[in-house]
């Protein structure tokens, strides 16, 4: 299967994907990325392959070939590809014109007769830079090789696809203008429970203050630096540093008193830092 979606969040889109599906998804990403021998090992085994474009070198392009091909096995394996058919990330509520790439893979795997299926999907956030979000996933109709009539080696052929994906996506990829805050708030509405806000505000205090330090540490490095990829940035560096950030803290207060108490904080971190989340989610 293809899962052909929109492209609004850089890499997070990917994580959340993966962590919702429970086949393993490999993932198309830009082929400047692969920057060395070590780093590509590393993104190879989180299921990523690389896809070039001019911008990155006319020399580069030659190597979507090898990309292609491995797409193609991986169909034959009954395997999950994520494409984003925009080709390119940009944080906006705004589905834009599609690339090629998505139709050249669908129409090469049916006509080697691989029984591929597409489906489309619209990724749609109620903010790109904000701790705690709401996020829809738009899933549509399955694109199947009969859906498209024409010849799957003509030019005609990746209109027809394109045209079709691109009459579901726009149904699932919400539009709404940069400033637009009134249409964003329907969108995303959250029905609030006075009830669940109570019981949750003294832990979402507590995880504010426990864990505000590191996250605004990051914030600040990289507010100004990372542009339309700083939520992915953010929850990769999270990733890496908020499991020492909880270890470290605990730590300290052992070494410094000895107290058990630095045990039940090892607990308290995480467990706090969830209430806050679900605090401003409800």
């Amino acid at each position: 299967m293809i899962l052909a979606a929109n492209h609004p969040n850089s890499f997070l889109d990917a994580i959340i994907l993966a962590s919702i599906f429970k086949s393993p998804i490999y993932s198309l990403a830009r082929g400047d990325a692969f920057a060395g021998k070590l780093v590509t090992k590393i993104l190879q085994s989180f299921n990523m392959m690389p896809v070039y474009r001019v911008s990155e070198g006319v020399g580069n392009l030659e190597h979507n070939y090898t990309t292609f091909h491995a797409c193609q096995e991986l169909f034959e394996k009954n395997k999950i590809v994520l494409i984003f058919s925009e080709g390119r990330c940009i944080n906006e509520w705004h589905l834009r014109p599609l690339k090629k790439g998505t139709a050249r893979l669908a129409l090469t795997a049916w006509h080697h007769d691989i029984p591929l299926k597409v489906l489309p999907l619209g990724i749609n956030y109620n903010s790109f830079r904000k701790f705690g979000k709401v996020i829809h996933l738009n899933f549509g109709k399955m694109i199947n090789k009969a859906d498209i009539h024409q010849d799957h080696f003509q030019g005609k052929a990746i209109n027809e696809f394109n045209a079709e994906l691109k009459s579901q996506l726009e149904g699932l990829v919400y539009e709404i203008g940069k400033n637009d805050k009134t249409k964003l708030a329907e969108y995303f509405k959250v029905t609030p429970s006075p009830a669940k806000k109570i019981a949750l505000f003294i832990p979402a205090f507590i995880g504010y203050i426990l864990n505000a330090p590191l996250y605004f540490l990051i914030h600040l490095i990289i507010k100004n630096r990372a542009n339309d990829h700083y939520d992915s940035v953010m929850t990769g560096l999270l990733f890496l540093f908020y499991p020492l950030y909880v270890v470290f803290i605990p730590l300290s207060v052992f070494f410094i008193n000895g107290s058990a108490i630095a045990l039940l904080l090892l607990l308290i971190f995480p467990l706090t830092a969830l209430s806050l989340l679900h605090f401003r989610n409800y």
